[in-house]
């Protein structure tokens, strides 16, 4: 007697045939998953790598655009009708001048007034170097920023500011000049009292969470090529 075969597939099966179709679809899933996070992180850490690296190279051009202005300093102040001073602030955390380069038109714009300047961090915590632009129209405009020779308003940030570095443990600025005797060798100062412009700035900065997987900020050293003196009528600019 013939036996008869039997086909198809048992519940079983199917169920074990499920579970394991499942299984793989987790798989791919957590692979997926563990490879775009993988992915976002080396793009968010190229984009830092990228922002630092950008924000440095624009500091330095920023510095070596120098353009010697000469200002009408405090016109149209009370007390006073203006006084012919070089138009550049050299302090620990603030620095003001005139340059070619700017953000907007690179080397092919309007020659700006630069304010760059510390503040505070977000939430407190450390702090972040920023610097602001204004359009440069003569003698006139820049006076207006200053008082008197060294002595200038003080500088703000807002909406227009753009920042440079962020969460920075610390920003400060020396500048290269020649001492008041004319026979020491030139010294970094604090503060820039000089009567025309420094020989070079540098910027020491620190970032405030070290890692050593990504682009640290670091000082920047920028000469100024400037062989101008205020009290020479050269024109205005």
């Amino acid at each position: 007697m013939r036996r008869r075969s039997t086909a198809g597939v048992t519940l079983m099966e199917l169920l074990i045939a499920v579970v394991l179709l499942s299984l793989l679809s987790v798989g791919l899933l957590f692979a997926m998953r563990i490879g775009l996070n993988a992915y976002s992180k080396t793009q968010t850490r190229l984009m830092d790598n990228r922002r630092v690296a950008g924000a440095q190279r624009i500091l330095e051009q920023e510095l070596e655009g120098l353009v010697p202005v000469v200002a009408q300093c405090g016109q149209g102040m009370e007390g006073g009708g203006g006084t012919a001073a070089q138009f550049f602030q050299g302090e620990p955390e603030i620095m003001r001048l005139v340059s070619m380069f700017s953000l907007q038109g690179a080397w092919r714009g309007q020659a700006q007034i630069l304010e760059i300047f510390v503040i505070p961090g977000a939430e407190g915590r450390g702090v972040r170097l920023v610097v602001n632009e204004i359009p440069y129209q003569g003698p006139l405009s820049a006076g207006r920023l200053c008082t008197a020779k060294n002595k200038f308003l003080p500088a703000s940030a807002g909406p227009d500011s753009f920042v440079l570095a962020d969460k920075l443990a610390f920003c400060r600025f020396t500048y290269l000049d020649q001492p008041e005797d004319q026979e020491l060798p030139l010294r970094w100062f604090p503060r820039f009292m000089g009567p025309t412009w420094p020989r070079a700035v540098r910027i020491d900065m620190a970032p405030l969470d070290p890692d050593a997987s990504r682009l640290q900020p670091i000082s920047i050293l920028a000469p100024i090529h400037v062989y101008r003196h205020p009290e020479i009528p050269y024109g205005d600019f």
